[in-house]
C-alpha cells in the first residue's frame, strides 16, 4: 500500500469523524449549552475528527505490526475515556449517552477506513449523523406509534424472515396448476404488504394533519379504496369540504399507476417496458384532474384528514396470498384452454376486487415461457385498473355527497374513458 493510499484513508476518516462532529456540535442548541456547560461538553467538531483519526491509526499500527490484539489495545483507552466522560455525566444530571455513543461509532468508522472498507465507513459515517439530525423527526414519529403498529412490525417481520424462507419453491402439480409455487406466492404477499407498510409509515410520518388531498396521495400507497371509502363517508357529514375531499379520493386513485409501474418494474422489465406510457399518461391524467380540484378548492379551510390503521394484519395477508394464487390459477387456466378472451374477462372480475393481484400474477404469466405474449398481459393489468376505477367510482356514487359526487364523478369518466383508449392502444 503506498504513501497516497495510507493518507487517502486516514482523510476519509478525519472527514467524517469532523461531520459527525459539527452535527454534534450544531445540535447542541443556546437552551443545552447552559445544561452542557455544568457537566462539560464531551465531544465537538475536533475531538470527533481525532476519534476518526485514532481509530485509523490503531487500526493502521495493528496491520503494520502483523498483531490484531494492537488495534484492540491501542483502541480501548479510547473507549474507556468515553465511558467515563458519560460516567462523569450522568453523575451530574447529563444521562443522554447519544454523543458517546457516536464517538464509539467515530472509533470504528476510522478502523474500517484504514482496513480500506472505505464504502461502508462511508455508508456507516451517514447513517450515524442521519439518525443524529433526525432526532426530532424520530422523536415524533415515535410517540405516533401505537402498541398496536408493534404488534403489526413483529407479524410483518414473521412472515418476511420466517414463514417465506422454509416454503416449497417447486410449483403444485402439472399444469395448470405448476403456477402455484407457494414460496412465489407468499414472497408475492411480502412484497405487497411491504408497500402498503412503507405507505401507512409515511402516513405516519407526513402526519394526518396534512388535509384531505395529502392524506388521500399518501393514504393511496396504503390502500385508494380504503381512501375513497372513508372520504366518501365523511363526505356526509362535512358537506362543506367537497372540494377537499374529492381531491383526497383522486388523489388516492393515482397512485394506484405507479404501484402497478413498481410491481412490474421489480418482476418483469418486458411488462413494464409495454406498460410504462399507458401508465404513465392514465398518471398525467389523473394529476390534470387532481390540480383541477386542488385550483378550485384554495379557498376551503378547516380540513380534516382522515387517520389510517395499520394495513397489515394476518388474516388480510393470508386473504391476499389466497386470492393471488385463485387468480394466478384462474387466468392461467383461462389462457391454456379459452385463450386471450378469457384472460381480459378474468382481469375484469379480479381488478374490482385488487388491482396488485392482478398485476403480480400477470407479471409472472408472462415472464414464464411459453406463457403470456405481454401485450396480453398489459392489456390485462389495464382492464383491471378500469375495473377498479369503476368500482371506486361506483362506491361515491352510493356512498359520498352530493358535493363529492358532482366532483369525482365527472372525473371517473374521464379516466375510464383513458383506460379505454389505453387498452385499444397497447
Amino acid at each position: 500500500m503506498d504513501h497516497l493510499e495510507i493518507f487517502y484513508r486516514f482523510g476519509v476518516s478525519l472527514v467524517i469523524g469532523l461531520l459527525i462532529g459539527i452535527q454534534r456540535e450544531h445540535a447542541y442548541g443556546e437552551e443545552d449549552h447552559a445544561a452542557a456547560a455544568n457537566v462539560g461538553l464531551f465531544a465537538g467538531a475536533r475531538t470527533f475528527s481525532l476519534l476518526g483519526l485514532y481509530g485509523c491509526a490503531a487500526a493502521f499500527l495493528g496491520d503494520t505490526a502483523g498483531a490484531p490484539w494492537v488495534t484492540a489495545v491501542l483502541a480501548l483507552p479510547a473507549g474507556l475515556l468515553i465511558v467515563v466522560a458519560y460516567a462523569l455525566g450522568a453523575w451530574r444530571g447529563w444521562i443522554g449517552m447519544t454523543t458517546q455513543v457516536a464517538g464509539l461509532m467515530t472509533i470504528v468508522v476510522g478502523i474500517l477506513c484504514s482496513k480500506g472498507h472505505l464504502v461502508l465507513a462511508t455508508a456507516l459515517g451517514v447513517a450515524t449523523m442521519t439518525l443524529l439530525a433526525l432526532k426530532l423527526e424520530i422523536q415524533t414519529f415515535a410517540r405516533r406509534v401505537s402498541r398496536q403498529d408493534i404488534y403489526a412490525t413483529v407479524k410483518f417481520a414473521v412472515i418476511a424472515a420466517l414463514v417465506l424462507p422454509v416454503l416449497p419453491r417447486e410449483g403444485l402439480g402439472p399444469a395448470p396448476f405448476d403456477v402455484i409455487v407457494p414460496y412465489d406466492v407468499w414472497l408475492m404477499v411480502v412484497f405487497i404488504s411491504g408497500i402498503s407498510f412503507f405507505g401507512y409509515v409515511v402516513v405516519k410520518l407526513v402526519g394526518p394533519e396534512q388535509g384531505a388531498g395529502l392524506t388521500g396521495l399518501v393514504g393511496g400507497l396504503v390502500s385508494s379504496t380504503a381512501v375513497t371509502l372513508g372520504l366518501s363517508q365523511k363526505s356526509r357529514s362535512d358537506p362543506g369540504l367537497s372540494r377537499a375531499l374529492a381531491l383526497g379520493v383522486m388523489s388516492s386513485w393515482t397512485v394506484m399507476y405507479l404501484r402497478v409501474m413498481v410491481i412490474a418494474v421489480v418482476l418483469n422489465m418486458s411488462l413494464f417496458t409495454a406498460l410504462w406510457k399507458a401508465m404513465l399518461g392514465l398518471f398525467a391524467v389523473s394529476c390534470a384532474y387532481c390540480l383541477y380540484l386542488y385550483t378550485s378548492h384554495r379557498g376551503e379551510s378547516g380540513e380534516e384528514a382522515r387517520t389510517f390503521r395499520n394495513p397489515f394484519e394476518l388474516l388480510p395477508a393470508i386473504t391476499f396470498g389466497v386470492l393471488y394464487a385463485v387468480i394466478l390459477l384462474g387466468v392461467n387456466t383461462a389462457s391454456i384452454f379459452f385463450g386471450d378472451t378469457m384472460v381480459y374477462v378474468s382481469s375484469l372480475i379480479s381488478g374490482l376486487l385488487d388491482v396488485d393481484a392482478i398485476t403480480l400474477s400477470m407479471s409472472r404469466l408472462s415472464g414464464m415461457q411459453g406463457g403470456l405474449h405481454i401485450s396480453v398481459a398489459s392489456r390485462a393489468v389495464v382492464i383491471a385498473c378500469a375495473a377498479n376505477t369503476f368500482l371506486k367510482g361506483a362506491m361515491v356514487l352510493a356512498i359520498a355527497s352530493s358535493g363529492v359526487r358532482r366532483l369525482v364523478i365527472p372525473g371517473t369518466c374521464v379516466i375510464l374513458a383513458a383506460q379505454v383508449l389505453a387498452v385499444v392502444l397497447i
